[in-house]
């Protein structure tokens, strides 16, 4: 078995979303938001699918909902963090 370039964790496209709607890229440079990305991932849990049409399908609403607001949280802590430990 091989494991597809197709597989990933939904949780990254969520993160990269909601780093859209906050502007980061608007605010640090592209060192800073890779760093951040791994803070945000490593507090996440991994759902790990091979097309986004399935999770599109198959999530129930709530769930979404419960997903978004881990990376919101995630993202707030992740952020606090690299800003009391100086990383720029």
């Amino acid at each position: 078995m091989r494991i597809s370039d197709d597989i990933h964790n939904y949780y990254e496209n969520l993160v990269v979303a909601q780093f859209q709607q906050l502007k980061l890229e608007d605010n640090y440079d592209d060192d800073f938001i890779a760093d951040l990305t791994c803070v945000v991932l490593n507090q996440l849990p991994t759902r790990y699918i091979r097309h986004e049409v399935d999770m599109s399908f198959y999530l129930p609403a709530s769930e979404r909902f419960e997903m978004e607001s881990k990376v919101k949280i995630a993202i707030n802590k992740a952020l606090e963090f690299m800003k009391n430990n100086h990383i720029k």
